[in-house]
């Protein structure tokens, strides 16, 4: 499974947002400064976050895009959904029930099952929160080899 730029650079806007917040609202131009991202992708990023309900944008002179809630209340799942849609491995796991006419006798839909569940785990275990903090302070973040 491969998360496109639009996810990796939505969780960038959305942790440049929860360590400016405190500053007001956070121009576009500013965020694709510091993350080295077009203003022109992240309308399109911000377009999708909006439509999600997570982000909310203050017009005017002193613009730009707060966080509707605190940081500790998203996931990075919530915020990938928002801008990759669903993280289903597989078209057919998309429809519910199931519409695919092999389903019933499917000997790898069980194992697609797992991918999603596992890739579903794992992105709702991170808070935006912690990912601000590096993702050191989640359950499991810290890795020894």
């Amino acid at each position: 499974m491969k998360f496109s730029t639009r996810g990796r650079y939505a969780l960038r806007f959305m942790i440049d947002l929860a360590q400016h917040e405190v500053e007001g609202p956070v121009p576009l131009r500013d965020v694709g400064k510091r993350q080295d991202i077009s203003t022109k992708y992240l309308e399109q990023i911000v377009s999708a976050l909006n439509r999600a309900g997570l982000i909310r944008s203050v017009r005017g002179n002193q613009g730009g895009y707060l966080l509707v809630k605190p940081a500790s209340q998203y996931t990075a799942g919530e915020i990938l959904d928002a801008v990759e849609g669903d993280l289903f491995p597989v078209t057919c796991m998309a429809t519910s029930p199931n519409s695919c006419e092999r389903y019933s006798v499917c000997k790898t839909i069980h194992f697609w099952d797992g991918l999603y569940q596992t890739v579903r785990e794992y992105v709702d275990r991170y808070t935006l929160a912690e990912l601000v903090e590096d993702g050191n302070t989640a359950e499991g973040g810290d890795y020894v080899i």
